[in-house]
């Protein structure tokens, strides 16, 4: 029963990779450092606009997240030209107008260049400026600033949550841009068959830990066309779920008893 995510006219996706958190995350205290050191109102505008709140995989819970507190400076590669189709390495031009109109926050950079610059030699300066992230979501940045479903990739406990638009998330947690199946799939997601089949369908690591990867949760089969009744509790909605894959009294048994606690 049901239809796997992968079918779902929906996306899945790694968060961002800095390759080096320590100077691409920042807390608010630095943030406030960098945007006070902005000399001009436009400036200002600009770098506040890159600088956005980003979860790890240990901020979701179950059905919610706790922000803490810290933020990603959001450096694309070739940054401030990013879409310049035409840039194909690393680019002077791109450094001299970073440095030109965000010179704050290339300051910042600046004190992190050694180690940054030491990050994948096969990539940086060569594919990219030694300023950029390693991995930006060139083909998905976008839904960065739509609700998602996020999730933490290792865990001894599942937790997938639905995050605000404009939020970031860090990889190896991952997140799901379903548009309007957004509450549905996390219902399913977070309901007791959500449990059982990733548990079972999952690998993991020595310590007995969930490795939750994209490629085995694209396989989740969600009934489609099931609207779930507002205002139901956590068993009430599970029992709507049960009953949306048709499952026997005994399979129920079976399911419920078959999940780790």
């Amino acid at each position: 029963m049901g239809t796997p995510l992968k079918d779902w006219d929906i996306q899945i996706n790694y968060g961002i990779k800095t390759g080096y958190n320590d100077a691409f995350i920042i807390d608010t205290v630095k943030r406030e450092e960098i945007l006070t050191n902005c000399q001009t109102e436009d400036e200002y505008k600009r770098t506040a606009e890159i600088i956005r709140p980003i979860l790890r995989g240990r901020d979701i819970k179950r059905y919610g997240y706790n922000w803490a507190n810290l933020w990603l400076i959001y450096i694309p590669w070739h940054f401030p030209y990013q879409f310049e189709e035409s840039i194909t390495g690393a680019s002077e031009k791109a450094e001299k107008a970073f440095k030109e109109q965000y010179p704050a926050v290339y300051n910042h950079m600046l004190q992190y260049k050694d180690p940054l610059s030491k990050r994948n030699k096969a990539e940086t300066e060569i594919r990219y400026e030694w300023y950029a992230m390693q991995r930006w979501g060139a083909k998905y940045w976008e839904d960065f600033f739509k609700p998602k479903i996020c999730w933490k990739a290792v865990g001894r406990n599942l937790a997938f949550a639905l995050v605000d638009s404009g939020i970031f998330l860090t990889a190896p947690a991952s997140f799901i841009s379903a548009g309007k199946y957004n509450e549905i799939i996390l219902s399913y997601l977070c309901s007791k068959v959500g449990t059982y089949y990733i548990y079972k369908n999952s690998d993991t690591t020595g310590s007995g830990d969930i490795m939750l990867n994209i490629q085995s949760l694209t396989k989740f089969p969600i009934p489609q066309n099931i609207t779930i009744p507002l205002n139901l509790s956590k068993e009430e909605t599970d029992d709507f779920i049960f009953i949306s894959y048709g499952f026997s009294k005994e399979e129920i048994l079976y399911i419920e008893s078959n999940i780790k606690k």
